[in-house]
């Protein structure tokens, strides 16, 4: 389960070509559902056959006349908003949850440095000042204070 957690949430090339082709299929899926269950819903609620021919809208030309199919564009609309809500809730919604619990996760787990770090320059500095603390001196006391001397 790790491993294919770790591949959801892996950007590259191959999850980007499986990403385009599922979501090739699954606008196949959508535009299905589309044209053969709510634009013939929509269209016998204006009385026709489907939205490709409800509000169409005939501009006399000398040559004929032009159609201007805005049941088509509704039918593509209903089906943008359908596949872009789906993508959300499938996809788009689990993937950033999966994220932020990976991202919790990861800031929760302690940070453990190796022993064999060497120390970094400001730890050498703090150490120095404090063994320059310890040692008496014969121009006075290095002894650090929170208040200056009285």
């Amino acid at each position: 389960m790790k491993g294919f957690r770790e591949f959801i949430l892996r950007g590259n090339v191959i999850d980007l070509a499986v990403a385009v082709v599922i979501g090739a299929a699954f606008t196949a899926i959508v535009t299905s559902l589309v044209t053969n269950i709510f634009t013939p819903l929509i269209g016998a609620i204006f009385n026709a056959k489907d939205l490709s021919t409800a509000f169409v809208v005939h501009i006399p030309l000398t040559a004929g006349t032009a159609d201007l199919k805005f049941g088509a564009v509704l039918a593509a609309v209903i089906n943008f908003v359908i596949i872009a809500a789906v993508v959300y809730f499938v996809f788009v919604l689990p993937v950033n949850y999966l994220l932020k619990r990976a991202f919790e996760r990861k800031q929760a787990e302690p940070t453990a440095t190796p022993a064999d770090t060497p120390p970094t320059e400001t730890e050498l500095l703090i150490q120095i000042r404090d063994l320059l603390a310890a040692t008496p001196s014969a121009e006075g006391d290095h002894a650090l204070r929170s208040q200056p001397p009285a």
